[in-house]
């Protein structure tokens, strides 16, 4: 096996005011972090440009592809500014929601960020300050307003957030603010775009015709946050039409039930998993860790179950983008991640349960010879992308060492399971050379070793894999 500490799960970690910086950037790389959510709910263009441009600058300095998520706000309805930033509820308050109120007085008439009145319904819930506060719609009060009865004894701040978990958005929950940032988003070096609330599949459809209208070729990752995009019918359906999904276990708890997160999260991980797509799990994985140096062992083991689940990529939140500890945050991750795949076997998929094409067949393939010839390593050649994360749906236990000559692709399979990946000119043995340049850098250590070659050459056909060569050194 390689001398190199191969971390097969991968970090992503939101960027932020704690990490504004070239410094912090390529601290996080340097510590870990295989890619960088960008999110949209917070912060400027300006910011953002300069994150962007710390980000590819820290690539290059460590030779390291790394991914950009553009995290896009989506309907997340958050209330107005609060008179003195504090309103207490209890049960039986009647509260009125208005998005035409500009400035509170600090009684029951509150300002609103999006207008309730189009969408909910009499009898609907609404959870606010991210469900803290429990509330049941009573009164379409106007055009702009509506009227909600209070359930429980609790507080409000500005700007919380609001949850809608019965109201049905008919598919339109792109805001004219996510329009706006995907058009931005599209002239940026942008590798994934994450949609929030998604409820459908045709929510997704909806997002990769603007993104091809746009000119831009970013990957689509649905966030599963809601109640309906859950559901049997819409779930594995929302997963075949994207490339990949974040489990967004904050609201996901709000809008189903904390209870159901876990199952959810398992089911999701196995769904991605059996449609070779790119999965995410996101919220608190290290909560604590925003004001303390050290994990708690509930998220310590937080992580490592998500890593024996076979999820691609584990995500930080505030902890790196508001945390006192980011660098430190991604480092106690890279330790559970690595420890865990060390010492645990990741849950496999049956062949049978795989869709049934040939490139899928061969990858199965490739990874069982790598792993009855204890080989050091699969090396892919790649120019889509899809031969890696075809391999890399099977969970081995080995690195997949992916050698393409688009830097797009590279950057996208940064984000993918076990993969790492070299920019290199396309020819027929591409893979060979890699592997024989890996060898006199040392990866892998002592002569003799064993490598196994996957590669595909069907002209227009990107994808198409239908070679497998075993390399002796």
């Amino acid at each position: 096996m390689s001398k190199t500490i191969f971390k097969r799960t991968k970090i992503l970690a939101t960027v932020g005011p704690a990490t504004h910086s070239a410094e912090k950037i390529a601290g996080l790389m340097a510590a870990g972090a295989n890619g960088f959510r960008i999110n949209f709910s917070h912060g400027a263009a300006p910011d953002r440009l300069e994150q962007i441009g710390w980000i590819r600058d820290a690539s290059k300095q460590y030779g390291k592809p790394v991914a950009i998520l553009q995290d896009l706000q989506g309907p997340k309805i958050r209330l107005g500014i609060l008179k003195d930033n504090m309103l207490t509820v209890k049960p039986g308050d009647v509260l009125t929601l208005d998005s035409s109120i500009e400035e509170h007085d600090g009684g029951f008439e509150l300002p609103v960020q999006y207008n309730l009145a189009e969408k909910m319904k009499v009898g609907e819930p609404l959870y606010m300050f991210d469900g803290k506060v429990h509330s049941i719609v009573k009164e379409i009060a106007s055009e702009t307003a509506i009227k909600v009865e209070v359930q429980n004894d609790g507080f409000l701040m500005s700007r919380k957030g609001l949850n809608l978990p019965d109201t049905d958005f008919g598919g339109d929950i792109l805001t004219p603010k996510d329009i706006e940032d995907l058009e931005w988003g599209a002239g940026q070096d942008f590798d994934f775009v994450a949609l929030s609330f998604v409820q459908t599949a045709a929510d997704i459809t909806d997002l990769r015709s603007r993104l091809v209208a746009l000119g831009s070729d970013a990957y689509v990752i649905p966030k599963i946050e809601t109640k309906s995009a859950i559901s049997d019918e819409n779930l594995e359906e929302i997963i075949k039409v994207s490339d990949g999904v974040m489990v967004a276990r904050g609201d996901l708890a709000v809008e189903a039930g904390a209870e159901i997160v876990p199952v959810v999260q398992r089911r999701i991980i196995a769904l991605c998993r059996k449609h070779g797509k790119l999965c995410i799990v996101a919220t608190q994985m290290m909560g604590s860790m925003v004001d303390h140096p050290e994990p708690s062992r509930a998220e310590v083991s937080d992580v490592a179950n998500a890593v024996i689940q076979g999820a691609d990529v584990v995500m930080l939140s505030d902890e790196t983008a508001n945390g006192k500890y980011p660098v430190e945050t991604v480092k106690a991750m890279r330790k559970t991640i690595i420890y865990t795949q060390d010492h645990s076997e990741v849950m496999m998929v049956n062949k049978d349960e795989v869709r049934h094409k040939k490139d899928a067949a061969i990858s199965y393939a490739a990874t069982n010879l790598a792993r009855d010839i204890y080989a050091a390593a699969i090396i892919a050649e790649t120019s889509s992308g899809a031969t890696a994360v075809n391999i890399a749906a099977f969970r081995p236990n080995l690195p997949i060492i992916s050698v393409t000559d688009h830097q797009k692709t590279a950057q996208k399979l940064a984000l993918c399971y076990a993969n790492r990946t070299y920019v290199r000119p396309s020819d027929s043995e591409a893979a060979g050379k890699l592997a024989q340049e890996l060898k006199d850098e040392g990866y892998f250590g002592e002569s003799p070793f064993s490598v196994v070659l996957v590669s595909g050459y069907t002209p227009g056909e990107p994808g198409t894999t239908n070679d497998i060569q075993v390399r002796v050194f």
